[in-house]
């Protein structure tokens, strides 16, 4: 029996594919082991979404062949869609798999024996137009369940088109039955995943189904406790979707919302589908109806004619608006895209400066959420994470919470009150019998 080990860069979506493959091997009877339990085989699903995730794919292999030297290293996933022949020649690389191939790459790899020359599969990104059920299953607490992939924006900064292909989602039916397959694994949350999530239902290039007639239905699966939308572009983020998540008893209180700037200039100049006028209108309309709904936002710095008033303006912006964290990337130019070409490129000790200013204020942002919520009662779904003797979980509004470790409230949902911020960030929620008994 062979083993095989799996690394998984990037995003959660690249997580729930990982997952996915790693049972296509273990029902083909390979032994899916640790990363340092000296596999025969390594996968190594890889991100492009910075220069940094290039780095650390050069470097997992390098540790791979210092773990065991004569294992077989495959590379999948983003970046190898992009740049198949520079993995290629990466020492210790013995094949690269592209977005079309790396769901067959048992059968392309043929027994995973080691040649000279290293195997490229990487068809034309065009060729990658089936959709490939994905769900991970790691945790048996939450478990992120694609239900989208590719993307049909041109946005000016982004690779992701080029390295997945145009939008293409699953049937509502096989959501469902996935979502059903899940429940009955013991599995409590579900967090829906995609490239452009929002965009769900088409199919062979025509819409067929609303992301809105797929939330509906996920709403009525019995035994599923919580559903959280990982992400949702703010123009694909209807109100009709506001108004049914508000409502509703398994869809929780959080929302990432990508806005990447908050000056209308740079918004048009990287080719995004809205304004910030919109994006207000949708925090908005989100807090009338959930005042304790958590939201986080993705932004962007230093992209290419972000000058300091510019910067000033999505400061002022974030800073103004009622939004409980931020995920702060810092402008990386990535070939083949179109700002690569633009002008007015920023320095990078001035993008630096700007992450670290946005870092700071999503900080601010956090505690005085949290700050916003104690005393108040919650529900949270206590994880199998013990460390120190303490158990961590997240509310339903995605504040982590930490507790005495008790075997009995692993996978559990329960009614607490969340007392105090502790030193490492978290929330302390109450012990106290009477809560823990509602």
């Amino acid at each position: 029996m062979k083993k095989v080990a799996f690394y998984t860069l990037g995003c959660k979506l690249n997580f729930s594919e990982t997952s996915s493959i790693s049972r296509m091997f273990e029902k083909r009877g390979y032994k899916k082991v640790e990363f340092t339990n000296q596999p025969d085989i390594f996968i190594i699903n890889t991100c492009s979404v910075t220069e940094n995730a290039d780095k650390k794919c050069r470097k997992v292999v390098r540790e791979a062949r210092k773990i065991s030297p004569n294992a077989y290293v495959a590379i999948i996933g983003c970046y190898a869609q992009l740049k198949p022949k520079e993995i290629s020649e990466i020492p210790g690389v013995d094949a690269v798999l592209g977005a079309a191939e790396k769901f067959q790459l048992i059968d392309l790899l043929d027994g995973f024996v080691r040649e000279k020359v290293p195997k490229i599969m990487a068809s034309d990104v065009e060729e990658a137009t089936i959709f490939h059920k994905s769900y991970s299953i790691n945790d048996r607490t939450r478990t992120f369940l694609k239900v989208q992939d590719g993307c049909d924006y041109s946005c000016t900064f982004c690779t992701i088109p080029l390295a997945r292909g145009a939008s293409r989602s699953d049937t509502i039916e096989n959501v469902i039955n996935n979502a059903i397959e899940i429940v009955e694994s013991g599995v409590k949350e579900i967090v829906l995943t995609g490239v452009n999530t929002g965009d769900f239902g088409i199919r062979n290039g025509k819409r067929e189904d609303r992301f809105i007639d797929l939330v509906k239905e996920l709403d009525q699966v019995k035994g599923l406790e919580r559903i959280r939308i990982s992400s949702i572009e703010p123009n694909l983020l209807t109100d009709e979707i506001i108004e049914f998540v508000s409502k509703s008893e398994k869809f929780v209180p959080h929302f990432h919302i990508p806005l990447q700037s908050g000056s209308d200039n740079l918004l048009k100049k990287m080719k995004r589908r809205y304004l910030t006028d919109l994006y207000s209108s949708r925090i908005a309309k989100i807090k009338q109806l959930m005042p304790d709904c958590c939201i986080g936002v993705d932004v962007i710095v230093g992209f290419p004619g972000e000058t300091d008033e510019e910067f000033q303006k999505t400061y002022k912006f974030l800073n103004e608006l009622d939004i409980s964290y931020l995920h702060v990337f810092t402008y990386s130019e990535r070939a083949n895209t179109a700002a690569i070409e633009m002008d007015k490129i920023v320095p990078m000790r001035i993008r630096n400066e700007r992450s670290k200013m946005l870092r700071n204020l999503s900080d601010k942002k956090r505690r005085f959420f949290y700050e916003s919520q104690l005393g108040k009662e919650r529900k949270v779904l206590l994880e199998e994470d013990i460390e120190n003797g303490v158990i961590h979980g997240y509310t339903d509004n995605y504040i982590r919470t930490s507790v005495k470790y008790d075997p009995i409230l692993i996978n559990e949902t329960k009614l607490v009150r969340l007392d105090h911020i502790l030193p490492d960030g978290t929330v302390h929620i109450s012990e106290s019998e009477e809560i823990y008994t509602h």
